[in-house]
């Protein structure tokens, strides 16, 4: 398969994610996913024979991948460089989608599920929560912070990017991405000084 034409499954996954990141996950139907990936209904239901909570979990690491891969190739130059990249990143998708795009795996997060128990998307969004907090930790500690603080540090950024992203979405501008980064790069500097 060459690498520059996605298959069908990658291209339901990413279609999955671009809609729930615009419509949230309870407001996204199978049919519409499949109609916007290009995919007839009958392979969605083949690759995602358990449904869309299947699809959405899916989804929400396709986003998580998507994004360590990103963070990952920046955090080597450092913690700064990482948080730039990763509001860099968000940025683009608000302002490429007009704002009317955010994080898929914050909008699993935030609606409530229909069952009892905790859903399979819900634990994946914890997972790249999780995986994403690890390597900005990973980096504040390897360039200097207390680990403790490193963890911390790790948290809010993860919290303060996703909650910006949702603030642009509403106030449609990126000037809360300018004010979370005014904030984030003296924390990181400061802690990575000890």
């Amino acid at each position: 398969m060459n690498k520059s034409s996605p298959s069908a499954r990658e291209r339901i996954v990413a279609g999955a994610a671009d809609m729930i990141s615009r419509r949230g996950l309870n407001a996204t139907s199978i049919r519409e996913i499949a109609k916007h990936a290009g995919a007839p209904l009958g392979s969605t239901y083949h690759y995602f024979p358990e449904g869309k909570q299947q699809l959405a979990t899916e989804a929400v690491r396709h986003t998580g991948e998507w994004t360590a891969r990103s963070l990952h190739a920046e955090l080597r130059a450092g913690p700064a460089a990482g948080l730039r990249a990763f509001l860099a990143l968000w940025r683009k998708i608000v302002v490429d989608s007009d704002f009317r795009a955010g994080c898929p795996v914050l909008a699993v997060s935030i609606e409530e599920s229909a069952a009892d128990e905790m859903p399979a998307a819900l634990a994946a969004a914890a997972d790249v929560f999780a995986t994403w907090e690890s390597m900005l930790a990973d980096s504040l500690r390897e360039h200097g912070a207390e680990p403790d603080q490193a963890t911390q540090l790790a948290t809010l950024i993860v919290a303060a990017v996703e909650g910006t992203v949702a603030m642009c979405r509403a106030k449609r501008s990126t000037q809360p991405l300018d004010h979370t980064a005014e904030q984030l790069q003296p924390l990181i500097l400061t802690a990575i000084k000890h």
